[in-house]
């Protein structure tokens, strides 16, 4: 399975679980391996809103929320999230920068994907 990384989801993972310099290839193969693994569902975990075609993949206290190409036999992670609050920059920092920045009419750039 050929595993894609959204731009928004390279942000999330340098955000949420880690800061790293190709986010992009290691998010890809943490996916792949769980995805092999057979850790994924197309069922939305709790107090998620169930988007048609996802799939949630889980590796850990991650949960990468991707799309599934089957014609094509890709696999497009789209987002993630983690459980709890063990990320290395917590929510609460995150949120507050996001207010920050709608409070100040200033709009975040759009990303290529």
């Amino acid at each position: 399975m050929l595993v894609s990384v959204t731009d928004h989801a390279v942000e999330r993972y340098r955000q949420r679980v880690r800061g790293t310099l190709d986010a992009r290839t290691e998010i890809a193969a943490r996916v792949g391996r769980a995805w092999a693994a057979g850790e994924f569902t197309r069922e939305p975990p709790p107090g998620a809103a169930a988007q048609r075609g996802s799939v949630y993949v889980r590796e850990g206290d991650v949960t990468y929320v991707c799309l599934e190409d089957r014609p094509r036999g890709e696999l497009i992670v789209v987002t993630l999230w983690e459980e709890g609050d063990a990320a290395i920059v917590p929510r609460r920092f995150t949120d507050a920068l996001k207010r920050d920045d709608l409070g100040h009419g200033r709009r975040r750039p759009a990303s290529g994907s």
